[in-house]
């Protein structure tokens, strides 16, 4: 009982980075554009959007506190649950330098065809979650920042132009 208790006093693992880069393919040939994300944001805030492990619905690991595009794309901030099976273990991982990756789940609202070697550009999506994943379908999309912090109120979501 200790143990929790303590771990309830720590502060979370806050987290930093780019879950989708603009303008560049993934490995499935995608394309996001900038704005796609807009709507869904509106819509849902960074209290709607999950951060799961792997995509696992069942494998929470945290909560996003903010969420917001840039120039360079999707940039997400949160914190991961210190008193969780789930958090403690992703924390220890980021700590080792063993998990990095970051990756999206959604559902495409608008696609157009894309010119090669890129497969589809993705205008509108809607948003679900993004989770720590070991091998992103974007390879760019890394944590950049990792640290204690304190818990935030959550941000409203916002479209900026400076990363």
């Amino acid at each position: 009982m200790s143990a929790l208790r303590d771990a309830g006093r720590r502060p979370p693992l806050l987290i930093r980075g780019y879950a989708a880069l603009f303008g560049r393919p993934d490995l499935s040939g995608d394309v996001i554009e900038p704005g796609a994300f807009l709507a869904s944001l509106v819509k849902r805030g960074a209290g709607g959007v999950r951060m799961l492990w792997h995509h696992d619905p069942a494998r929470p690991l945290g909560r996003w506190t903010a969420i917001r595009e840039d120039r360079m794309g999707l940039f997400v901030e949160g914190l991961l649950a210190p008193f969780s099976q789930a958090g403690e273990e992703a924390a220890a991982l980021i700590a080792a330098g063993a998990l990095d990756g970051l990756s999206i789940g959604f559902k495409t609202r608008l696609a157009r065809k894309a010119n090669a070697p890129a497969r589809r550009r993705l205008v509108t999506i809607d948003l679900w979650e993004v989770s720590l994943v070991s091998f992103p379908m974007q390879e760019g999309a890394r944590l950049t920042v990792t640290g204690s912090g304190q818990v935030p109120a959550p941000k409203s979501v916002s479209r900026s132009m400076s990363p």
